[in-house]
């Protein structure tokens, strides 16, 4: 099994077929929270859901189409970061991410975004990655910030969130400027 140990505290780890419980249960302690930037959280209503969201996130990675992986802090699941769809012609991906409620303030995102960087970049030998968040989702807005992402504009209507459309910010950062930092 894929594991990514990020630092002592932080590791993000394939999720598996037996995760899907887990990782349900995180979905469902946070839905409150999560609904308000994610379309897809009020999907989510059973294990067996997840168990199905993991099977695809499983092909796409045997796929070299992309990947998904749980953040844990401290052995505890706590969210989740992937890559979505990976363009090889281009060699540039979409990253996305979300974290439990209890588990903000602490940096884990920042790191684990962190880590994916490093890995598309050195490991894939991807050239560009892309952030799109909510345009009112400020502590998401703040990873690519924090991470010195260029900030490219915005998307109008870019995405369906519970039935009315909203603005996205999109951030790139290239291979280029990555390693120079």
């Amino acid at each position: 099994m894929f594991t990514m140990k990020v630092d002592n505290e932080i590791e993000l780890q394939l999720l598996q077929l037996q995760h899907a419980e887990e990782f349900f249960h995180l979905i469902d302690q946070n839905r409150t929270f999560l609904k308000r930037w994610l379309p897809w959280v009020n999907e989510i209503l059973s294990p067996i859901q997840t168990q199905g969201l993991i099977s695809f996130w499983l092909m796409q990675l045997s796929d070299h189409n992309g990947f998904s992986l749980g953040i844990r802090y401290k052995g505890r699941l706590v969210g989740n970061i992937g890559s979505q769809y990976i363009d090889w012609y281009n060699r540039q991906t979409s990253i996305g991410y979300f974290l439990a409620e209890d588990a903000g303030g602490k940096g884990i995102m920042t790191r684990s975004v962190h880590a994916v960087l490093n890995y598309s970049f050195f490991e894939l030998g991807l050239n560009r990655i892309e952030i799109r968040c909510g345009e009112k989702n400020l502590k998401s807005r703040a990873i690519p910030e924090r991470l010195g992402f260029t900030y490219e504009g915005f998307v109008r209507d870019g995405e369906n969130l519970n039935g009315h459309f909203h603005h996205l910010r999109m951030y790139s950062m290239l291979a280029r400027e990555w390693i120079s930092k």
